[in-house]
């Protein structure tokens, strides 16, 4: 099965293995990256499937290039809208030293853009064939697991885009819709580092995996790469 995928923070990581695998199978990619001139690898993805790949710059805080977006997309539908685009914010962040416009930042990229985003496409979204959403969360955003402390930026802006994720499955549940938040696991990743437990070409293919078998049971759940459910 095919389709027309749009995936954002494709520069590198998981957003440039998710446009390389779905290229690679088939389906026509539009791939966003903040700066597309910095972005090697992924105009070399372009430049290797050049009739599956569309490359676009997006920002995601920034609500005039959402738009400019969407003109440029003209009367195309999106049948699975991946909202990859993460910011982990400064590391070793502890209780005393949190910043506020620091944690502002932090919310604005990974819990405000994705539904600014989700909520522009949505029109693309209803008429496709798929009907399908994915936002990558993490295991960090959930507070029964949270053993650790810290982590106040990342972890509470993870745990405020499950809560988005929840509301839109209900929302969406009337135009059949399926939306999900999805846990790539540690991935060897600028953001997870080199000893993380998997690669960027495994999280994907199971991510994937998941992704093509969801239904709306499953919609507004939290589940892990491996297909379990996470506790909230």
């Amino acid at each position: 099965m095919s389709g027309t995928v749009l995936i954002t923070g494709c520069n590198r990581g998981l957003g440039l293995e998710f446009a390389y695998q779905y290229a690679r199978d088939g389906w026509r990619v539009h791939a966003c990256a903040r700066d597309l001139v910095r972005a090697e690898d992924l105009l070399a993805l372009e430049a290797r499937f050049p009739e599956q790949v569309q490359l676009h710059t997006l920002d995601v805080n920034k609500d005039g290039q959402i738009k400019a977006l969407d003109r440029v997309l003209g009367d195309e539908t999106i049948d699975l809208l991946i909202n990859n685009a993460g910011y982990y914010g400064p590391k070793g962040v502890c209780f005393g030293k949190v910043e506020r416009e620091l944690w502002r930042q932090v919310l604005e990229t990974n819990t405000l853009s994705p539904l600014m985003l989700t909520q522009a496409l949505y029109p693309r979204i209803a008429t496709s064939k798929l009907k399908t959403v994915a936002f990558l969360s993490s295991k960090v955003g959930s507070i029964s697991d949270n053993q650790s402390g810290g982590g106040y930026y990342y972890r509470s802006s993870k745990t405020a885009l499950n809560q988005v994720v929840k509301s839109l499955s209900i929302d969406l549940e009337g135009a059949a819709i399926k939306v999900v938040a999805l846990h790539p696991g540690w991935v060897q990743t600028d953001m997870g580092g080199e000893n993380a437990l998997i690669t960027p070409e495994e999280s994907v293919t199971s991510l994937r995996g998941l992704l093509q078998q969801l239904d709306m049971e499953q919609s507004g759940r939290f589940l892990n790469y491996d297909g379990t459910v996470i506790d909230w």
